[in-house]
């Protein structure tokens, strides 16, 4: 009986370099050092560098990265954060739990980002900054947007939780905004095995901010100087963090040498399949494919053993507990309502094989 194709399967990720990380978990125990450890200041220090950015900062989570960040730019009650509805609801939750207003705008239909010209129609008065979001691997506009938050004053926060050594015009992401904000969620990129996070920034002030926001609003004398919970990143997680990135290229490498099997073999079919837009290096967290036949398709592709996704099928301004929020919607968002409709993220992990490749495309050209 042939296995099951999954849409991602971070456990094939882990125990390929199952050595590596016992042996690094293994250090860290003999350390005894469990928090805010050299683990976790030599992974700071690493990515940072491997982005090409001067700070890193490690916390709990992709999430608790963007509360942060919008806290050390004091963004909250009163002001409003522009995004797109089309991304992890994540996002947005980070929004709403810093105290401030997402104003959803519609995307790109072909890099599924935020659409910069519904960005600018979207921009108040009270509107303080723009997430873009670097969704399923492929950068935002990142030219277009840089000139739109430079004319109006405002901050450009990258979320690339799905963007791990993405780059634009060369450049990786995670270094154009003010800071961004990275999810090691274990599915990711760069995934640890469990939740970790971290906020990049060239800032020296914002990254001291971080530092003090992730710890309970400390000084250097833990003395609590804003008031801040708890989200540090941890030992364990940073240790195993530091194996995988020094492979975080070869495996990117491998999802684009995926994504092109796809292409090619997939390319007479009635799939709309991605394309890349701009001077950008797509790192294919996600394959993403519309059809208007998605149902029927994910119907007999599971029949066969070959689970897909859906990222995301529903928008996050349609679901309940956003749909209501005062100035919520810049407006009408029909890109965002219809993709939502007719994606689907075919398997994509490095560790597939040629062979559950082929099972994948047959399977959809045999429908």
């Amino acid at each position: 009986m042939l296995e099951n194709i999954m849409c991602g399967n971070p456990r094939e990720q882990f125990l390929a370099q199952a050595d590596e990380i016992t042996s690094a978990v293994i250090g860290v125990l003999n350390s005894e050092s469990y928090i805010l450890g050299d683990e976790v200041v030599n992974f700071e220090q690493e990515f940072a560098a491997y982005l090409g950015a001067k700070f890193c900062v490690g916390v709990n989570s992709g999430t608790d990265s963007i509360i942060l960040g919008l806290k050390a730019l004091n963004i909250g009650e009163g002001d409003e954060v522009v995004t797109p509805s089309h991304t992890a609801v994540a996002t947005v939750a980070a929004i709403v739990s810093s105290g401030a207003t997402p104003v959803f705008v519609d995307i790109d239909p072909v890099t599924f980002t935020i659409d910069p010209n519904r960005a600018k129609e979207a921009i108040s008065p009270k509107t303080k900054a723009i997430i873009a979001v670097h969704l399923y691997g492929h950068p935002c506009d990142l030219d277009a947007l840089l000139e739109l938050v430079t004319h109006y004053g405002i901050a450009l926060i990258e979320d690339c939780a799905q963007a791990h050594g993405a780059k634009w015009r060369g450049k990786r992401v995670g270094t154009f905004g003010i800071l961004s904000c990275f999810s090691f969620y274990p599915t990711k990129n760069l995934g640890a095995i469990g939740d970790a996070g971290a906020v990049v920034t060239n800032n020296a002030e914002i990254a001291e901010k971080i530092r003090s926001l992730r710890q309970y609003g400390w000084d250097q004398d833990k003395q609590s100087q804003v008031r801040s919970s708890v989200s540090r990143l941890d030992e364990l997680q940073a240790a195993i963090l530091r194996v995988k990135l020094r492979k975080l290229d070869n495996s990117n490498k491998k999802r684009q040498d995926i994504a092109n099997i796809y292409a090619l073999q997939l390319g007479l079919s009635e799939l709309i399949l991605p394309s890349l837009r701009g001077e950008v290096e797509h790192v294919f967290h996600l394959y993403v494919v519309q059809t208007s036949k998605r149902d029927f398709l994910l119907d007999k592709l599971r029949s066969k053993g070959i689970f897909p996704g859906i990222h995301y099928p529903v928008p996050v301004h349609q679901q309940p507990a956003y749909s209501k929020l005062e100035s919520s919607t810049s407006s009408a968002l029909p890109v965002t309502e219809r993709v939502a409709k007719t994606i689907l993220s075919l398997p994509m992990y490095p560790e597939l094989e040629n062979y559950e490749i082929d099972r994948v495309c047959e399977g959809i050209l045999n429908v």
